[in-house]
């Protein structure tokens, strides 16, 4: 049975071999109870890559899906990587059953929670009860 998490990891470009690495990490270390390597990431904004509009993207991002993942243990591992540009890197995460990614960002020494805080996927505000 699979259970995916979607991850975009946005860096400045000096860290795309840190980002490497982590991608490797992901493909290699059994970081799953299950034993096996949750899967990897892969460059989304290269120079083949699409986007809509007439420009090519500024940006670096690597983005994977992820199967039955430690998000713990990702996010505690994006932490401790020895990243040339801290303060750009930018871990968007989204488990399965969530509607939105939440924004990590590395400040003072620290992968820090952004957004969105709230709201949780069982709050009625946000997903009202269906109406028969």
């Amino acid at each position: 049975m699979s259970h995916v998490a979607n991850i975009m990891v946005s860096v400045n470009h000096d860290d795309i071999p840190t980002l490497e690495t982590f991608s490797e990490w992901l493909r290699t270390d059994p970081v799953m109870n299950t034993g096996r390597p949750v899967g990897w990431l892969m460059e989304i904004t290269g120079e083949g890559d699409r986007w809509g509009g007439y420009k090519r993207p500024e940006c670096t991002i690597w983005a994977g899906a992820l199967n039955r993942a430690d998000l713990n243990a990702i996010l505690d591992r994006a932490a401790i990587l020895p990243w040339q540009v801290p303060h750009a890197v930018q871990v968007f995460l989204k488990d399965q059953y969530e509607e939105y990614f939440r924004l990590w960002m590395l400040r003072d020494g620290e992968l820090r929670q952004y957004a969105p805080m709230s709201p949780q996927e069982d709050d009625t505000d946000f997903y009202p009860p269906d109406i028969d």
